[in-house]
């Protein structure tokens, strides 16, 4: 009698211990992380992402893990970096910084859920089709920097000598670049301001247009958002001191670099946004069911250590209106 309630405490004890063992087994979720920047970006793209994660519970290495996929500025090698993640059945996409990577993400799969974080538009290129209601796989955040290109223009005329043009760097590779160009060009004709288009798609690309900025009488450079010009922005400043023009970026890591003016979006805040959308969509939420998120506010950066060593005197209007001035 002892010997049979023996054996029926055990099996009792194993009823519990079984599952217990089952759920400590389970793997744990893979995440990929696809960007069109480079490994070296990590301290300015993952600690936020990261922080978005630890908000809905997850940290790397102890609940989830993280396939990490980084472009380096070359958008041709997103889409096999995209197969790879999908071969390799990860349960979300987070495509990190850049039209390019989001785009290839969704041409890889229509089945694995999608976190993009771009600066562009997501409906005109197809990404989604309602703002509110992604629908499909796929939904994220936006720095949505278009409408701030008039904005932008209005910083550099205020900086411009009278009478020289305005040059503006853009990625003919990725679709948003392309797109500001096209709206800087339509904002410059409308009062009369000469602005002279230059493209860049590769690193090599961006000495060829700064010497073809330097043959015109350019009074000030905008710089489009694009990952390239992002990964590339110490390079850019190093040409912006070399020929003293005056460079607005979109991204205030570019001013924090050397560069004299930046006005946009935080990336920080977007990619700790995308973060949160990953570990939501890990816990069971649709994609199509979560609406974009669109920026609120939008910073002005001015680089006064810059400004003096290039011996530019930022005009008082301007300083009045700045969110952070780096000294």
């Amino acid at each position: 009698m002892n010997n049979r309630r023996e054996f029926i405490t055990l099996l009792g004890c194993a009823g519990v211990a079984w599952p217990l063992a089952a759920r400590a087994q389970q793997p744990m979720p893979v995440i990929g992380f696809l960007s069109s920047l480079a490994p070296n970006d990590q301290t300015h793209v993952l600690p936020a992402f990261q922080q978005g994660l630890d908000r809905t519970g997850f940290l790397e290495g102890r609940n989830i893990v993280v396939e990490y996929r980084w472009a380096e500025g070359d958008y041709r090698r997103l889409p096999a970096l995209a197969a790879e993640l999908v071969n390799r059945k990860v349960a979300v996409i987070a495509a990190i910084s850049g039209t390019p990577a989001a785009l290839a993400a969704k041409a890889a799969t229509t089945t694995i859920p999608i976190v993009f974080a771009i600066g562009g538009d997501p409906v005109a290129p197809g990404l989604i089709s309602s703002l509110s209601r992604p629908g499909g796989n796929i939904t994220g955040v936006s720095f949505f920097n278009a409408p701030v290109v008039g904005k932008r223009l209005e910083l550099a005329r205020e900086l411009a000598p009278r009478g020289s043009a305005i040059a503006m760097l853009v990625n003919p590779n990725n679709p948003p670049s392309a797109e500001e160009g096209v709206t800087a060009q339509k904002a410059a004709a409308a009062v009369g301001q000469p602005l002279l288009l230059v493209t860049a798609a590769t690193q090599d690309e961006i000495d060829a247009a700064f010497a073809a900025i330097r043959r015109e009488r350019v009074g000030v450079l905008l710089v489009s958002p694009d990952p390239l010009f992002f990964s590339e922005r110490a390079k850019l400043v190093v040409l912006m001191a070399r020929h003293a023009l005056p460079t607005i970026f979109a991204d205030r890591e570019q001013a924090a670099a050397g560069g004299l003016i930046s006005y946009g979006f935080s990336r920080t805040d977007a990619y700790r946004q995308a973060g949160e959308y990953v570990g939501r969509i890990v816990r069971g939420e649709r994609p199509g069911e979560l609406p974009v998120v669109l920026p609120t506010k939008f910073h002005l950066v001015i680089n006064l250590k810059t400004a003096k060593s290039l011996g530019i005197e930022i005009p008082g209007t301007v300083l009045a209106r700045a969110d952070e001035v780096i000294e």
